[in-house]
């Protein structure tokens, strides 16, 4: 049985409203002033409120804006009870927060008309409300999986690798993983799948999945290119599916320090040697992003490591932030900015994004953030 909480200093009105909807089978609860309807609207969550505009200790208006700011009540359908009629009178109600409006004198056949109506708009209020918090359940569910996918960091003889993912949502389309195909070569890589939310995450996640089954066939997997043109071909858009995305793919020989990489529309990872920490050399190959077109052809390239190098690998929600007027910012600054951090004497991932706080105090990324941070021993 739906409650109805009615407010009103004036006996009368209340005894003709508690009749009219106790026939109708609702169960009313009575308060004579503004001070009570909010102590008991508070402890019984009525699904509608008939309050009266001009009422002792608050008017309807306050009852009503504080009745709207209350979390447990923000289903609640609210009718101002009034014989003011002015549009400047209504606007007030509406910006106070009000539902509806009811004008004395009251007609009855109108007040359960309107009742019944504002019962059904806070049923499918609740309805939106529990799917929704239904459905944000399920997303905090699967982005903890997704959590529990992503490598830990890497801690070796040869090299060191810190991450970081930050989703611009609860899911994201960035992914990312490193994992040794022998003794001797280490794969590294970072995707970025267009869009944002579960639609980006799923295929992210069988991507990762994917490699890391080594389940594509006639594929080299010491051979990015190759690596590349195996996705393309088992990822290619299609109507139903509208979804592509952008990936590095790096192999790297422990024993030869030599790098093998190939690139489709990602961004350039970004290598430092030890010889000139201020000099970055930038490492990326022609080729569009996978799923585009099904007979792209990659490249592979390739080049030596020194000892005490580092290597960035990153998503382009890096660099790509909510901007202030006139601060720019873009790929070229972020990497100045890594020259500045690659100086730095301990250096970890979240003090590099506390730089770009500092850089852009009000900032928000627009996309999803992921960086790779391998330091070459």
């Amino acid at each position: 049985m739906a409650k109805i909480l009615i407010i009103d200093d004036d006996f009368t009105t209340q005894l003709l409203l508690e009749r009219t909807l106790n026939m109708k089978g609702y169960d009313i609860i009575l308060a004579s002033d503004g001070e009570e309807g909010l102590i008991k609207a508070k402890a019984i969550r009525p699904a509608l409120i008939i309050c009266d505009w001009i009422m002792p200790r608050k008017d309807g208006l306050e009852v009503c804006s504080q009745i709207k700011s209350i979390p447990e009540l923000s289903t609640t359908f609210f009718i101002l009870l009034t014989s003011l009629d002015s549009v400047d009178d209504r606007i007030k109600g509406l910006d106070a927060g009000a539902d509806d409006f009811l004008c004395k004198p009251i007609e009855m056949n109108e007040l359960t008309a309107r009742v019944r109506a504002g019962l059904r708009l806070h049923q499918l209020s609740r309805d939106l409300q529990n799917q929704k918090q239904l459905l944000e359940t399920e997303l905090a569910e699967a982005a903890e999986y997704v959590s529990t996918i992503l490598p830990e960091p890497l801690q070796h003889p040869s090299l060191n690798i810190d991450a970081c993912f930050i989703p611009s949502r609860q899911l994201g389309g960035d992914s990312f993983d490193y994992f040794w195909l022998d003794d001797r070569h280490l794969v590294f890589y970072l995707l970025d799948v267009s869009g944002h939310g579960l639609r980006a995450s799923l295929p992210s996640l069988a991507v990762v999945n994917l490699l890391r089954s080594r389940g594509l066939s006639n594929v080299n997997y010491h051979r990015p290119d190759t690596v590349l043109s195996g996705l393309n071909k088992a990822f290619q858009m299609s109507d139903r599916n509208d979804k592509y995305f952008t990936i590095w793919y790096g192999v790297y020989d422990r024993q030869n320090r030599s790098l093998t990489y190939s690139s489709a529309g990602h961004p350039p990872a970004i290598l430092f040697t030890s010889t000139n920490r201020s000099l970055e050399r930038r490492l990326k190959t022609p080729g569009v992003p996978v799923g585009m077109f099904p007979d792209i052809k990659y490249v592979s390239n390739s080049c030596q490591i020194d000892c005490n190098s580092s290597l960035y690998v990153f998503s382009d929600g890096l660099y790509e932030v909510e901007q202030q007027p006139n601060s720019p910012w873009g790929l070229d600054r972020l990497i100045n900015l890594l020259k500045k951090y690659q100086q730095t004497p301990e250096r970890d991932l979240q003090r590099l994004l506390q730089y770009i706080r500092t850089w852009h105090p009000n900032f928000q990324f627009e996309d999803d953030l992921s960086i790779l941070q391998i330091d070459f021993l």
